[in-house]
């Protein structure tokens, strides 16, 4: 009796049968919610640390930011092409092998973040300087660093348990290890900064300890709750290694397109705050926060977009229906589309209050702000296509186009943007660099997949 029951709390989804529109959107809205959450949580560490510590804690974490993005894109590497291969695994009625599958992301990839963790600890302050920490933010970026590294581990758990449980048919549940942990975050922020006074580094243990509830919930469901998919035990002989390194590569092989766009995150971070350090000194690193902190909502609406459509996609791409496939494809760029519509107006409208929650008025990195995140906004509406379209790629196994779609957003046209436009049109130039690369990066698609807007 108590199985009918709590098999009745859980989510009725069919990837392969159910009508797409609403299996969509069974998805969508619940990951688009835990998205906005996740999103909303790294914006509440920048008002608190902007209000509470001072523009040059805010720069401070800006520079540490590429670590994050790092942590991030080896979990969605190992989430993405996890869930891709499952999904073809479970498409075929091997649900051995998705077990297998799933055993292995968590424990390869927890393995290799604790490997990073432990390497930047020992060297942390070369670490900082390559990111592009000056003397002044050193002390500052190294307050932050220490106590983010084991919330870093937890958050590949986290994100990765998002994916195998999302497949498992629970996307509430999936999200809600966004929710929870997000509120907690907040309530923690506040109480770190402001009342106990700890500074930049309460943030970070605020983090981290948010973190570490989201991958407690993740162990949890994976013991208690899980149905489909479940965590099996590894064997260490020879050919099970070999085994487990080869399925390692066909998941990094799958995901590692999402893995290049965490780290065109990243190298908008790292290149943005070497060039506006250099044009505008660090009042325009801090400027150039706000609209780091601001991107993250950018991407998560629209990755909320792509991995809605990644276990439909990946499933009936597995059982060879094509009409599925396109139908879904359509659905989730469209959806992208209007997302990345929204969120350029919103951002250009309400450009004085963003800006206003990060940084007092009056200051040079507040006006420096107010001046350029109009421009950068402009970046939603070609990111919002490029993810969906990426995603596609991914999703039915053409993973040479989707690599060479991130290398072209995070490396081919980004750097030589943001060192050429500036030259150009100063100090709008710096703003611009990434509406450019998006653009650029949706035209070379489009040239290069004729067609792919009307399937």
């Amino acid at each position: 009796m108590a199985k009918k029951i709590k098999d009745k709390e859980r989510d009725s989804i069919d990837f392969g049968k159910s009508k797409i529109e609403p299996l969509f959107n069974s998805i969508f809205y619940p990951t688009l919610l835990s998205m906005v959450f996740a999103s909303l949580f790294t914006v509440a560490d920048g008002i608190f640390v902007g209000q509470g510590v001072g523009s040059n804690a805010l720069a401070a974490i800006n520079i540490v930011s590429p670590l994050f993005l790092v942590t991030t894109g080896l979990a969605l590497m190992f989430g993405v092409g996890m869930s891709v291969v499952a999904s073809i695994h479970l498409s075929q009625d091997n649900k051995k092998a998705a077990n297998y599958i799933v055993t292995q992301a968590f424990d390869v990839a927890t393995l290799l973040m604790v490997i990073i963790a432990v390497a930047v600890y020992f060297f942390r302050i070369p670490f900082l300087r390559l990111l592009g920490s000056s003397d002044a933010l050193l002390p500052l970026c190294e307050d932050y660093l220490l106590p983010i590294l084991p919330g870093c581990v937890c958050i590949v758990i986290q994100m990765i348990g998002t994916f195998v449980i999302r497949l498992d048919g629970s996307p509430k549940f999936a999200a809600s290890l966004e929710i929870f942990p997000g509120l907690l975050n907040i309530f923690l922020d506040w109480l770190f900064v402001f009342p106990m006074q700890m500074g930049i580094a309460g943030s970070a243990i605020a983090s981290s300890v948010s973190c570490a509830a989201a991958a407690g919930m993740v162990v949890w469901y994976m013991f208690f709750r899980v149905q489909t998919v479940k965590i099996c035990r590894l064997k260490l002989s020879p050919t099970s290694l070999y085994l487990t390194a080869r399925n390692v590569g066909y998941m990094a092989r799958s995901g590692f397109s999402s893995m290049l766009g965490e780290l065109a995150m990243s190298m908008v971070l790292l290149t943005g705050n070497y060039v506006f350090i250099r044009e505008l000194g660090e009042d325009g690193v801090a400027a150039f926060s706000v609209a780091c902190y601001l991107y993250p909502i950018v991407f998560m609406i629209n990755n909320s977009v792509a991995q809605s459509a990644q276990p439909i996609l990946s499933f009936n791409h597995g059982a060879g229906n094509r009409y599925r496939v396109q139908r879904t494809f359509r659905i989730s760029l469209s959806t992208a589309t209007i997302c990345g519509v929204l969120v350029t107006t919103f951002l250009t409208l309400a450009t004085k209050p963003l800006v206003g929650l990060f940084l007092q008025a009056g200051t040079d990195a507040y006006d420096i702000a107010i001046g350029g995140l109009p421009l950068f906004a402009y970046s939603a509406i070609f990111f919002a296509m490029n993810v969906a379209i990426i995603g596609y790629f991914q999703a039915t196994e053409q993973n040479t186009r989707a690599t060479l779609c991130m290398l072209f957003r995070g490396l081919v046209f980004l750097v030589p943007a943001f060192i050429l436009m500036p030259m150009f049109i100063s100090p709008q130039g710096v703003w611009l660099a990434v509406p450019v690369t998006e653009c650029m990066t949706l035209g070379v698609i489009l040239l290069t997949n004729k067609g792919i807007l009307s399937r």
